[in-house]
């Protein structure tokens, strides 16, 4: 088969992608990645076929703008202020992602397309091609679930207004796909009847662990829980001897990241994060990454050692703990290698997994990434450190997760008939 994936959004919302391509080229199907292009790199180093969606929507992401409505926090004006400046930005932005999304959709009239919940045309381009189109979500309730209103409103309101706030969400999806065709040469007008059913009857793959998650019961059998998948990314990565050095000197570490996330302050979070942990003498692997954290220029270097890209499934079976954003793909990894979790959530389905991480054990309930503080900071991370509990239970989820063995039952869904 000829597959398509194609995923907008932060790095974290292209692995998915990328591991179940790993899964579809081992069984010899041909996989294209219509990305961003800001990750090219991730695409071509998997061996895959690269189709670029432009790099407007990251730079719109990295700009002053993109950093306040990503930099967590409560909505007050200058967050709205931001917000709005965004909205203005994206209608340009998305109307060109769009048109790449058609141009490419329909030149290589794929016998799949695996799509995120941001990537809108191949629900438009499935109203032809029925069963053809599946929607990839690396995080829960996107779903009518009974006790958790839709992911965009992140809380528990009771199963009536849950219900509505899933509604709602869609209502305003539908809106969205109905908007966006006014950019598209389409032969016929789409009807919002149209749209409305083909979301509800499409195939939904949640790349989430039944361990945290579990699929409800009331679910129609188009929508699954099929587990979380981590692509092999130690193939062009070896460690330096500073680093080895840096792990056979201390028996305890802990690693401290925000991945993709950004923030206004990152030498202000970063000086709160290293102060704590200096003063309580925790060693730590500290990861750069995108800019959420950055290496000062004098630093204890016998207590911290800095990176900017290092492989998850290579650190984490090394390191007792984790502090982190609250990505979908770090909760999953740190859990599966049985790190106790501190979560410092920036933006939408990070306070979702700072809660389930809570409410599963595996960590303190962590704090929103704008009201980060010394000693909230201290709290937390000596809680995470000294209790025992965090890390058995982190270990016994990790041990469950490993054992999921879900790679046969999502190729299936994906190949088999709709």
């Amino acid at each position: 088969m000829k597959i398509i994936l194609t995923s907008i959004g932060t790095r974290g919302d292209m692995e998915p992608f990328l591991s179940i391509g790993e899964i579809l080229k081992e069984k010899g199907h041909h996989v294209i990645c219509l990305f961003p292009e800001q990750f090219r790199h991730l695409a071509e180093d998997s061996g895959f076929e690269f189709a670029s969606l432009g790099k407007e929507f990251i730079e719109m992401l990295d700009s002053p703008a993109g950093k306040i409505a990503m930099g967590g926090g409560r909505f007050g004006f200058k967050k709205m202020r931001a917000y709005m400046k965004l909205i203005s930005m994206q209608s340009s932005v998305n109307k060109g992602m769009i048109l790449k999304q058609e141009a490419l959709i329909n030149k290589e009239q794929a016998d799949r397309i695996l799509h995120n919940g941001k990537v809108i045309y191949p629900v438009i381009w499935g109203l032809e091609n029925k069963g053809k189109t599946i929607l990839i979500s690396p995080v829960p309730y996107l779903h009518y679930v009974k006790n958790h209103s839709h992911l965009a409103f992140n809380k528990d309101f009771g199963p009536f207004f849950n219900k509505l706030s899933y509604k709602l969400a869609n209502y305003g999806l539908i809106k969205t796909i109905i908007s966006s065709t006014k950019w598209l040469t389409l032969h016929r007008k789409i009807k919002q009847k149209e749209i409305q059913n083909t979301l509800f009857s499409n195939k939904a793959i949640y790349t989430i662990s039944p361990t945290l998650f579990k699929r409800p019961n009331y679910w129609e059998d188009n929508l699954q829980v099929l587990g979380y998948h981590e692509r092999k990314k130690t193939n062009n990565w070896e460690p330096s001897p500073e680093l080895e050095a840096f792990l056979q000197k201390h028996s305890k570490v802990i690693f401290v990241t925000f991945g993709s996330m950004i923030n206004t302050a990152p030498t202000e979070k970063t000086k709160i994060i290293l102060k704590v942990l200096e003063r309580n003498n925790i060693a730590a692997i500290v990861n750069t990454a995108s800019g959420g954290l950055i290496q000062p220029e004098t630093y204890d270097t016998d207590l911290f050692h800095f990176v900017n890209h290092i492989p998850y499934d290579w650190i984490f079976p090394k390191m007792y703990a984790v502090v982190h954003h609250g990505g979908s793909g770090t909760t999953h990894t740190a859990l599966k290698y049985g790190c106790a979790s501190l979560i410092i959530p920036h933006i939408v389905d990070q306070y979702v997994w700072n809660k389930i991480v809570c409410n599963k054990g595996a960590g303190p309930l962590g704090v929103d990434i704008s009201q980060i503080n010394v000693k909230n900071m201290e709290t937390k991370i000596l809680e995470l450190v000294s209790n025992e509990n965090f890390k058995r239970r982190a270990e016994k989820l990790g041990r469950e997760m490993q054992n999921e063995n879900l790679r046969t039952k999502i190729y299936e869904a994906i190949v088999g008939e709709s």
